[in-house]
């Protein structure tokens, strides 16, 4: 009779739910079981992973950061008003110089080729990191610096090294290298206007020498200089001749009454109102002008005078475009002054007299707990294997899971 209730207290009794009971005391039990028996690895291998952390941290050199913090210029220029006096050109200035946010800029200068170049050649920096490539100089350089703008809009530097000094003195090397950068490229609203201006005054300039030859040029081939006060000349010299030559023939004529053509008189007479048919024709035909020679015949006035009033105009056009570009660029040099694109340096690097890295007990701390679960995770896995090859019941039940989950996956 107690050999029948000891084979049926064995016996598992199935109620519809899982094979183990999670009531079961013994169950409860079990992770504690585990962890009992496995409590030496558990325990003594993190502990050896932690002093061996430790001493390998110990090993690592101390590193200082140094950090500077710099106030990029906020302000937006007061003077762009004054492009409403350009008409079009407004527009093109206006639409292409704005600045949505200038601490991005300087970001992007701070970061850029030319200045991490500057500073490598400044600091021998090939020397110190060891590299064989400036490359790999830049990517040694941008790793050990850390550039953002921070929630008040100031921008943040940090550099960071085993040398406390060196630091310090690479960090401030980058705010003078970037106000160095500053005096060169145009960065804010004000210096791209100046910039435009000036672009387009440089071209006005040339214009103007342009149309100023051009004129000088048909001064040359006509000999008109002023079209007024020359044209006028012009025609009251021809009347004059005229005139002349009208009482010289008069003249002529009574002294055919009484003397002959062997007469001096009459011959000199007859002379004279040759020499002035001869420079009649030379008013009115425009012959034999010599270099120097500013007479413009009476027929081609219209023609040159037309050709003249162009380039006349094509100077002043030229010209007044020069003087509005003048005053311009003049209004944009002193806004640039005025506002200007000097950085504000809000705390210089100083030396840093605490180390920054490594966090030694960050990383004893994180290397014994991370060794501590692992440990635990493995003294499960080793019971679970254990277990299979004692209970072959069970190995069959957990093969029957495994192939349950590959049917669905």
């Amino acid at each position: 009779m107690q050999e029948k209730m000891s084979v049926t207290s064995q016996v598992p009794i199935n109620n519809g739910n899982s094979l183990d009971n999670n009531d079961d005391p013994i169950n409860l039990l079990y992770p504690l079981i585990v962890l009992a028996k496995n409590k030496k690895r558990i325990i003594f291998i993190p502990i050896l992973a932690a002093l061996l952390a430790a001493g390998i941290t110990l090993l690592m050199p101390n590193k200082y950061t140094a950090t500077v913090q710099i106030l990029p210029p906020q302000s937006q220029s007061g003077a762009s008003a004054m492009l409403g006096q350009l008409g079009v050109l407004s527009g093109m200035a206006g639409g292409a110089l704005g600045v949505k946010n200038p601490a991005d800029v300087y970001l992007g200068m701070l970061s850029s080729r030319t200045l991490q170049d500057r500073l490598i050649e400044r600091f021998k920096l090939r020397e110190i990191y060891e590299t064989k490539t400036a490359t790999d100089t830049r990517k040694a350089l941008t790793a050990a610096s850390k550039i953002a703008t921070s929630k008040t809009g100031l921008i943040v530097l940090e550099y960071e090294d085993k040398n406390p000094k060196f630091a310090a003195d690479l960090t401030n090397a980058y705010v003078e290298e970037l106000q160095k950068m500053t005096q060169i490229f145009a960065v804010t609203e004000a210096s791209q206007r100046r910039l435009f201006f000036e672009k387009q005054l440089q071209q006005a300039k040339q214009s103007l020498a342009d149309a100023e030859i051009a004129l000088k040029q048909v001064q040359e081939k006509t000999g008109l200089i002023q079209l007024d006060g020359q044209a006028e000349a012009i025609i009251r010299s021809a009347a004059d001749f005229k005139a002349q030559i009208a009482a010289k023939e008069v003249q002529l004529g009574a002294m055919r009454t009484f003397a002959t053509p062997n007469n001096p008189n009459y011959q000199k007479l007859e002379k004279e109102l040759t020499g002035l048919h001869v420079q009649l024709a030379k008013i009115e035909t425009g012959m034999n002008r010599g270099k120097g020679d500013i007479s413009v015949s009476t027929s081609n006035v219209p023609e040159v005078g037309l050709e003249y009033v162009r380039r006349v105009r094509d100077v002043k056009y030229s010209e007044a475009i020069f003087e509005m570009l003048a005053k311009q660029f003049e209004l944009a040099k002193i806004d640039e002054a005025k506002e200007g694109s000097i950085l504000q340096v809000m705390d210089y690097a100083v030396v840093p007299d605490k180390k920054s890295s490594p966090g030694r007990m960050v990383i004893v701390l994180s290397v014994f707990f991370l060794s501590a679960f692992f440990m635990v995770v493995l003294a499960f896995v080793r019971e679970i294997f254990i277990s299979n090859d004692v209970d072959p019941e069970k190995n069959i039940q957990i093969k029957a899971l495994r192939d349950a989950l590959k049917w669905k996956s």
